[in-house]
């Protein structure tokens, strides 16, 4: 099989697009022949030697993959050959075969395809996650989104409209806030003038919950919008700075702020994640939610692919075809 290979850690215009054995599924796991791969903001991390984990080079990167089961192995129950499923896994997405435990399979709905079932594993896990069990959004509660064209970003507006809030995105260009928009957003503002914008939207109230996967100098921002009882929502840092936080204003605004590590979710409450993806997967059927596929591009191209989602250049999920 082809594969995206990381050779050792550094840019990811070191990947190297190469032949490997295809893979044999052990007990209880599968091999998954490949329809479309999704990229992810960690995934440019983890090449670089940036992310939490550091796996032993050679790796195949990825997180996610979609298309029919090819193989199972021992002790595999409730899946078989031919199934239409999404994987998300640790490493190894970027392949035309890949491999993944039984407990990190899902099967699809009929009429969701491959493109949608990756952008809802990551992205849209994360953002669900963050706002569901960590921010505990309520229906008559304002969230603020930064990095709001992002694939989180989108998938966090289109959640907590879902949810019934009032959503204010952020975002840095005229095509990137007609995108939010177009998720969804009830307001799409810019960061210039962002904490008198804030305040005017809000009527001085401020948020109930602010979304940040960026970091920098739009947190403290934030941090100083939050309305009392309101929760800061750590999800990431896209824009490479990790803020510091004056903690008098926690003090005096009595707001709470609150870590998403999705990773740590998936592996440690394994019944509330698959309950969480029940959730995003019905809301799909229905027609409630629908991610938004950036670009679809060749596997053979995922160094580009992965450099354009780290220069903060993509709106919505950037999807690889194997």
């Amino acid at each position: 099989m082809k594969a995206m290979v990381c050779p050792d850690y550094g840019p990811v215009s070191n990947l190297e697009y190469r032949d490997m054995p295809d893979p044999i599924p052990g007990d209880g796991e599968v091999v998954i022949s490949a329809e479309a791969t999704g990229v992810n903001y960690p995934d440019g991390l983890l090449v670089q030697g940036l992310y939490q984990m550091k796996p032993e080079t050679p790796f195949i990167p990825g997180m996610e993959a979609a298309g029919r089961i090819e193989s199972v192995g021992a002790g595999v129950t409730g899946l078989k050959p031919g199934d239409r499923v999404v994987a998300m896994i640790d490493r190894g997405a970027y392949a035309q075969k890949v491999l993944a435990p039984q407990s990190r399979v899902f099967v699809l709905p009929d009429r969701m395809d491959y493109d949608d079932a990756c952008a809802l594993m990551c992205a849209w896990g994360t953002s669900h996650h963050a706002l569901r069990q960590r921010a505990q959004l309520k229906k008559s509660e304002t969230l603020l989104v930064l990095g709001g064209a992002g694939s989180t970003g989108l998938a966090a507006i289109s959640i907590g409209k879902a949810i019934g809030t009032r959503v204010i995105a952020v975002a840095s260009t005229d095509e990137k806030r007609n995108a939010c928009l177009q998720a969804g957003a009830d307001v799409a503002l810019p960061y210039d003038g962002l904490r008198e914008a804030l305040k005017a939207e809000t009527g001085g109230h401020g948020v109930d919950v602010a979304y940040d996967p960026v970091g920098g100098p739009a947190f403290e921002v934030a941090a100083r919008a939050m309305a009392r009882n309101g929760r800061l929502l750590v999800v990431g840092f896209a824009s490479g700075e990790i803020p510091k936080l004056a903690v008098n204003l926690a003090l005096l605004k009595e707001f709470s702020l609150v870590g998403v590590f999705w990773g740590n979710f998936v592996a440690l409450e394994p019944k509330a994640y698959a309950a969480n993806n029940r959730e995003l997967f019905a809301w799909h059927s229905s027609g409630l939610i629908k991610p938004r596929i950036d670009v679809r591009r060749p596997l053979a191209e995922a160094a580009d692919a992965l450099q354009r989602i780290l220069d903060r250049g993509a709106v919505g999920k950037t999807i690889l075809i194997p």
